[in-house]
């Protein structure tokens, strides 16, 4: 039997002013920073990350052991974009066309993470929610490299960072 029916529309949004780039265009926010930690061998090209911190509002966790399993996976994610993840093609065709070849990261890539949850329910959502997979995703790479750069001194304007770019061969 249904007790109650509800029905939600989210707020208005408009098109951005093409002069000043301000306006309302979105539903909703989502807002995460990270800091990496790593080990740099700048000879061989090689990079260790040895430890990421993330702190994400998450609106509402109503499932809060899932919303932690969310921002591990994005920022695990984030970590394979920065120095592991890339699409090989010579001649038009893809060389690392299968996970043999092409490198994502586990388990044992990942260092250790601090990961503070911050709630603050949005007031234009359902629940009060937030999106919590994609916001590590786009942070963690960032902060990565911003790491790497830090620790080599040197620019890095590409990702993946790759051990040619570090040890300068490539």
């Amino acid at each position: 039997m249904i007790d109650e029916v509800v029905e939600w529309r989210h707020r208005p949004t408009y098109a951005l002013d093409p002069d000043t780039g301000q306006g309302d265009a979105h539903v909703q926010y989502a807002f995460a920073a990270h800091r990496a930690v790593v080990d740099v061998d700048v000879d061989l090209g090689l990079v260790k990350v040895v430890e990421l911190a993330c702190a994400q509002d998450v609106g509402k966790a109503i499932n809060p052991e899932a919303v932690l399993g969310q921002i591990h996976g994005g920022t695990a994610r984030g970590l394979g974009l920065a120095v592991m993840e890339e699409i090989q093609l010579t001649d038009g065709k893809i060389r690392n066309p299968s996970f043999t070849d092409y490198l994502i990261p586990t388990v044992l890539d990942m260092p250790p993470m601090v990961v503070d949850v911050l709630e603050r329910p949005d007031p234009h959502a359902p629940y009060g929610l937030r999106g919590v997979g994609e916001p590590p995703t786009i942070s963690s790479t960032p902060a990565i490299v911003a790491a790497i750069r830090a620790a080599t001194g040197m620019a890095l304007g590409r990702v993946p960072v790759r051990p040619e770019h570090i040890a300068r061969t490539g």
